[in-house]
C-alpha cells in the first residue's frame, strides 16, 4: 500500500498531514519506474492458441490454452464496433490473469463482443503476439444450474494452507493508546486492540507470519549519529514489538524500511502520514552495516534457530516513485548489500525480495541475482483487485525454482477508503485468490489484518472501507470469514468436478475430509470485476451436489454462509457508521458472529447422497456433513 504526505516539488512538510498525503498520494501512487518501452524482444512469448468464447448467463466465459513461460494472459475486448481495449476488472493494478479460464462479467445481454488473448512474461512486459480474435454475446436464455460432483472417498491432493501470513500496518502501533485526534467516544485503545487482532488471527486463521511497513522507521530510535559522525545503533524498541508478536505466537517477516535520517542521502524525502523515508543511503556501506548490526542482534537475541524461520524483504515497492526516489540499478544495489549483510550473520538466514507493486520486476532481480551471485531466498512482489500472476517462469529461467513465494500484499482493492473493502465481495475474491495461488505459491498475505491503520491518517468512522480484515474494535468483516472458514477445512482435499453456466469461473469449490469423517464443501460465486461489488442477479446459480463414495449411511448436515444477508456486520448500514454509541455497539457484537444453521439429515444410499443449494453472486457457503443422524431431524430438505 502507498501514499505520500509531501509533493515532488516541496520536501517541507506545510498544511494537515493527512490532506496532504491524501493528495499526494493521488499525484504519485501510479507513477512506475520500470520503462516497457524498450522490452526486449526475446521476451517475446507466442500468441495463445485455441481460444474459444462461450455465451453464458450475464457473462461470456473464455479459454485458451496455456503457454510455456507466460506469467499471465491479456484479454482485449472491443465493444460492437467500438475501440479495444483490455479487460482491468474494474480498476485492476495488473490486467493480466494468471489462468486459462475467464469470466468476463459486466457485460450487455444483445451486445456482440470481440475478444483477443496475449501471453505475457511478466506483469510489466508488454504483449507482443496476440491470438485470432473470437466473437460472442451473453445468454439470457442459459439456465442458471450447476453441478458439484464429489468422490468422498477420493483423496486429490494436499491444502495450501497461503493465508498462514497476514500483512499489518507499522508494529510500533502496539505501542499506542488512544488516539488524541479522534472523534470516537468510545475512546479504543490503539495498542491493545492491534494485539488482539493479531492474536484473532492465530488463534482463529492459523496466522504464523506477520510482515509489517517500517521497522527501521525513526520512531523505533534504531540508528542515530553523533556530533563526531559515528553512527549508534539501539534495537530496543525492535525488540519490544517482536517480544510481543511472538509470544502471540507469530514470526517476523522483516521489511527492511524504511531508510533511517542519519543514512539517508536526502531525508526530506518521505511518504505516509508518518514521514516514512524513501531515500537511498549516502553511504552505501553505512546501510549494510546497519542490516548486519540488526540481523546479528536478532540471532544473539533470539537464536539462529528461530531467526532462520523468519524472512528479511528488502523494502517496499521501490517500482513506485512514491516510495522510492532511486532507480532501479539504485535498488538492485540496496537489496545485494542488505543480502551480503544478512548472509554474512549467517548463512541461514532467509533473504528476498523485490517487494514491488503490481507483480513487476521478478524477472530482472532474478536476472541480477543470477549475474551477480546473490542469494534469493524467497521471492516477495504485490497484487490488488486481481488474482496473483505465475512468478514460477520467471524463476526457472534464473536458477531460482526452488525459492519459495510470497506475495506480501494482496487484497480486493488497493484504495484507502474505497467503496469495496467491506462489502461481501471481497470474501467471494479472497477464497478465489487462495484457489487460483494452490500448488504454485507458498504465502499469499492479506493486507491488512486490522482498521488501526494510519497510512492516510486513523481512521474517520467505524465502516469506512478500511483494509482491516477486522474493524475498529475486532468485528470481524465478511473478508475475515472467507479466511475463516478456508481455515477450518481439513488438510485431505477431495476430488471435485463442476459442471454448467459458470463452472470453475464463477461459482468454484474446495472439498475436503477431516481424520473423523466429516466432510467440508466450500463453494464460493464471485467475480474479480470490481463494477460488480454489488452483485448481479444474472450471475446467481443453483448448485446440485452430488456425492459419492460415502462411508456412512446417513450424516447430519449444517451450512455456513456468507453474504449481504450473513456473516455480515455491516448489513443495514450501506452507507458506513460513523463511531457507535454503547447500544450500537451491543447490537454489532451481537451480531459479529458466522452465520450457521442446522439442516435435515442427508440419508445414504448405496454410498451416494444429493444436496442443493443456492448461491447469489457474491456469496459463500460452507456444507458440513458429519457422520451420524441427528437426535432431532430437521424440516429443511435442501440447503437452500
Amino acid at each position: 500500500m502507498t501514499s505520500a504526505d509531501r509533493t515532488e516539488t516541496d520536501a517541507k512538510p506545510a498544511g494537515n498531514p493527512e490532506t496532504d498525503a491524501r493528495a499526494d498520494w493521488e499525484q504519485r501512487i501510479y507513477l512506475r519506474l520500470t520503462d516497457t518501452g524498450s522490452a526486449d524482444p526475446s521476451t517475446a512469448l507466442p500468441a495463445p492458441a485455441g481460444l474459444a468464447a462461450e455465451p453464458g448467463l450475464g457473462h461470456v466465459r473464455l479459454s485458451w490454452q496455456p503457454v510455456p513461460g507466460a506469467a499471465g494472459y491479456l484479454i482485449e475486448r472491443r465493444d460492437g464496433e467500438g475501440e479495444p481495449h483490455l479487460v482491468s476488472h474494474g480498476g485492476s493494478d495488473v490486467p493480466a490473469v494468471p489462468g486459462c479460464a475467464f469470466a468476463d462479467t459486466g457485460l450487455a445481454d444483445g451486445q456482440p463482443y470481440s475478444y483477443r488473448v496475449a501471453a505475457v512474461t511478466g506483469a510489466e512486459f508488454p504483449a507482443w503476439h496476440w491470438s485470432e480474435p473470437v466473437r460472442s454475446s451473453t445468454d439470457p436464455s442459459r439456465p442458471p444450474a450447476i453441478t458439484l460432483a464429489v468422490e468422498a472417498d477420493q483423496v486429490a491432493g494436499q491444502l495450501q494452507r497461503v493465508w498462514q501470513m497476514v500483512g499489518s500496518e507499522r508494529l510500533s502501533q502496539l505501542r499506542l493508546g488512544v488516539d488524541p485526534d479522534s472523534t470516537d467516544p468510545n475512546a479504543h485503545q490503539i495498542g491493545p486492540e492491534f494485539a488482539e487482532a493479531l492474536r484473532i488471527a492465530h488463534d482463529e486463521l492459523g496466522v504464523r507470519y506477520v510482515r509489517a511497513h517500517a521497522i527501521l522507521h525513526d520512531d523505533n530510535q534504531v540508528v542515530s549519529r553523533d556530533a563526531e559522525g559515528n553512527l549508534h545503533y539501539d534495537f530496543s524498541i525492535v525488540d519490544e514489538l517482536y517480544d510481543q508478536i511472538l509470544a502471540i505466537g507469530i514470526r517476523p517477516i522483516v521489511e527492511l524500511s524504511f531508510m533511517p535520517a542519519a543514512l539517508a542521502a536526502n531525508p526530506d524525502e518521505t511518504v505516509f502520514t508518518y514521514r516514512g523515508i524513501i531515500s537511498p543511503p549516502a553511504d552505501w556501506a553505512e546501510w549494510r552495516a546497519l542490516i548486519a548490526e540488526l540481523t546479528q542482534h536478532l540471532v544473539d537475541r533470539y537464536g539462529i534457530d528461530e531467526v532462520a524461520q523468519w524472512g528479511f524483504e528488502v523494502w517496499n515497492e521501490p517500482n513506485l516513485v512514491v516510495f522510492w526516489t532511486g532507480s532501479q540499478q539504485d535498488y538492485f544495489r540496496l537489496y545485494a548489500e542488505a543480502a551480503r549483510a544478512v548472509k554474512s550473520v549467517d548463512s541461514r538466514l532467509p533473504v528476498g525480495g523485490p517487494s514491488t507493486a503490481a507483480s513487476e520486476w521478478i524477472e530482472p532481480l532474478a536476472a541480477y541475482a543470477e549475474q551477480h551471485d546473490l542469494p534469493l531466498d524467497f521471492v516477495t512482489s504485490h497484487t490488488y483487485g486481481n488474482l496473483p500472476v505465475d512468478a514460477q517462469p520467471a524463476l526457472r529461467r534464473h536458477g531460482f525454482d526452488k525459492a519459495p513465494i510470497w506475495w506480501t500484499e494482496w487484497g480486493v482493492g488497493s484504495t484507502h477508503y474505497g467503496p469495496i473493502h467491506d462489502g461481501v465481495i471481497g470474501a467471494a475474491f479472497v477464497l478465489s485468490g487462495y484457489a487460483a495461488v494452490q500448488n504454485r505459491m507458498d504465502a499469499l498475505a492479506y493486507w491488512v489484518i486490522s482498521d488501526h491503520f494510519e497510512e492516510l491518517g486513523r481512521p474517520p468512522r467505524l465502516f469506512h472501507n478500511g483494509f482491516g480484515l477486522l474493524t475498529v474494535g475486532n468485528l470481524r468483516k465478511p473478508r475475515y470469514w472467507a479466511v475463516a472458514l478456508a481455515e477450518q477445512l481439513a488438510d485431505d482435499l477431495l476430488r471435485t468436478e463442476l459442471s454448467g453456466d459458470g463452472a470453475e469461473v464463477l461459482v468454484q469449490a474446495l472439498a475436503s475430509k477431516h481424520p473423523d469423517g466429516r466432510i467440508d464443501l466450500l463453494l464460493w460465486n464471485g467475480t474479480i470485476n470490481a463494477e460488480l461489488m454489488d452483485g448481479d442477479p444474472r450471475l446467481d446459480r443453483e448448485v446440485e451436489i452430488r456425492l459419492s463414495g460415502l462411508a456412512e449411511s446417513s450424516y447430519r448436515v449444517s451450512v455456513a454462509r456468507v453474504d449481504e444477508l450473513h456473516s455480515n456486520v455491516l448489513q443495514g448500514y450501506p452507507d458506513g457508521l460513523d463511531w457507535p454509541d454503547q447500544e450500537q455497539w451491543r447490537l454489532l457484537r451481537a451480531a459479529d458472529r458466522l452465520d450457521q444453521r442446522q439442516l435435515a439429515d442427508l440419508t445414504v444410499a448405496q454410498g451416494s447422497g444429493q444436496l442443493t443449494i443456492t448461491l447469489p453472486m457474491p456469496a459463500i457457503a460452507r456444507i458440513r456433513l458429519t457422520p451420524g443422524a441427528s437426535a432431532t431431524p430437521s424440516h429443511e430438505e435442501t440447503v437452500g
